[in-house]
C-alpha cells in the first residue's frame, strides 16, 4: 500500500478532504486504536486500506463511538469481501479512493458479537476454521485460491455440532456442520451464499448447515454455484433475523469467526445495530435488489402519519 499513499492522498484532497496518513503498527488492536483517536478528536472521515480483518479492526474502532465519522475502504486483502459487496475497485487502490469523489455512501449495518463487532460475517463450525487453517504466505502467493484448496482438503473432516441457536422467527436443536450471520451478500468471494442479501435493512441472514456429511456437502455447494438453489434445501436453514443467540449443548466452547478472525467463543449474542455507519459505496454498481431503503427518512414518514393520525404505528409506546 505504501507506494499508493501519495495519488490516494491527491485522491482525497481532491475530494475535498484535508487527510493524514497513519500506518499500523506491531501493536495489538493498532487500526482500532487509531480509529478510536480519529472518533474521539472529530474526523469526518475514516479510511481503512487493507482486508477484510484491517477493516474490521477499524469498525471496532468506530463502533462503540457516540458520534461516528463516515468510513471508506481501499482493498488490499485476500478475498476483500466487504469492498466487493460495496463494488469498490479491488485491484486499484487508487480508483477506490477516487471512488470516495463520487460522494455515493451507504448507511450500512453493524453486527455486534457479545462485546466485539463485525461488518460483514460471523460463522462458527467445522468448516469456518479454513480461515485460521492458511497460513499467511500461502495466501500471499496463492491468494482466494488458498481457500478454496484448504476447503478441499478440509471436506472430509468436516463434522457435526450439538448446537442450539435462537433467532426471531423460531430456534434450532441439533446437529450442525456450520452456521453463518451475514451482513452483505459477499461471502468467501462468492455472491450466492446469501443471494438475496439487502445492505442496511436491519436484518442478518442466519445460514444454518444441518449435514456434515460430504456427499451431501459438496451437493450443497454446487447448489450454491445453480442460482443459490441451496437456500431451499432440507439441509439448510435458511431465515432473516434482527438478533441471534448460539451456543454449543455439550458444554463445550466453539470458536466465533468475525470477518476471517478468531472473535470469541460461545455461547455468544449477536444483535444487528442497523445503519450503524456510513460507508462509502460505489452505489449505482449495486443491485437493486440489495439496496435497503433508508430507516431515516421511513421514521421520519411513520413519525409524521402518527402524529396526523394520533396512532402509535410502529409499536414503540408512542406517538411521532
Amino acid at each position: 500500500m505504501r507506494k499508493y499513499v501519495a495519488d490516494i492522498l491527491n485522491e482525497m484532497e481532491k475530494a475535498g478532504y484535508e487527510s493524514s496518513a497513519f500506518q499500523t503498527t506491531p501493536e495489538p488492536f493498532s487500526a482500532q486504536k487509531e480509529a478510536a483517536r480519529a472518533c474521539a478528536v472529530g474526523f469526518d472521515l475514516i479510511v481503512a486500506a487493507g482486508g477484510d480483518g484491517t477493516i474490521n479492526e477499524v469498525v471496532n474502532g468506530v463502533a462503540p463511538a457516540k458520534k461516528r465519522p463516515k468510513m471508506a475502504i481501499i482493498p488490499g486483502g485476500t478475498t476483500n469481501d466487504y469492498a466487493r459487496a460495496l463494488r469498490i475497485p479491488r485491484e486499484d487502490p487508487v480508483a477506490a479512493a477516487a471512488l470516495i469523489g463520487k460522494g455515493q455512501t451507504l448507511k450500512m449495518d453493524i453486527g455486534k458479537a457479545n462485546d466485539k463487532y463485525f461488518m460483514n460475517i460471523a460463522a462458527g463450525g467445522s468448516m469456518t476454521e479454513l480461515t485460521y487453517a492458511v497460513p499467511s504466505e500461502f495466501k500471499s502467493v496463492f491468494g482466494y485460491l488458498a481457500y478454496v484448496l484448504k476447503g478441499a482438503e478440509m471436506l472430509p473432516g468436516i463434522k457435526s455440532i450439538p448446537m442450539h441457536i435462537v433467532f426471531d422467527d423460531g430456534e434450532y436443536n441439533g446437529p450442525a456442520s456450520m452456521f453463518l450471520v451475514g451482513l452483505t451478500n459477499s461471502v468467501g468471494g462468492f455472491e450466492q451464499i446469501v443471494p438475496d442479501a439487502e445492505l442496511g435493512d436491519g436484518q442478518f441472514t442466519v445460514i444454518i448447515v444441518k449435514t456434515a456429511n460430504v456427499v451431501e456437502m459438496i451437493r450443497l455447494i454446487t447448489l450454491v454455484f445453480n442460482g443459490g438453489r441451496h437456500v431451499d434445501d432440507p439441509n439448510i436453514i435458511y431465515t432473516k433475523t434482527h438478533s441471534l443467540h448460539a451456543e454449543r449443548t455439550d458444554g463445550e466452547p466453539l470458536k466465533i469467526n468475525l470477518d476471517g478472525e478468531y472473535g470469541g467463543d460461545t455461547p455468544m449474542e449477536f444483535l444487528n445495530l442497523t445503519q450503524h455507519i456510513e460507508m462509502f459505496a460505489n452505489v449505482d454498481e449495486i443491485p437493486d435488489k440489495n439496496l435497503a431503503q433508508n430507516y431515516e427518512t421511513q421514521d421520519a414518514v411513520v413519525k409524521e402519519v402518527e402524529n396526523i393520525s394520533q396512532k402509535d404505528l410502529d409499536g414503540d409506546g408512542k406517538i411521532g
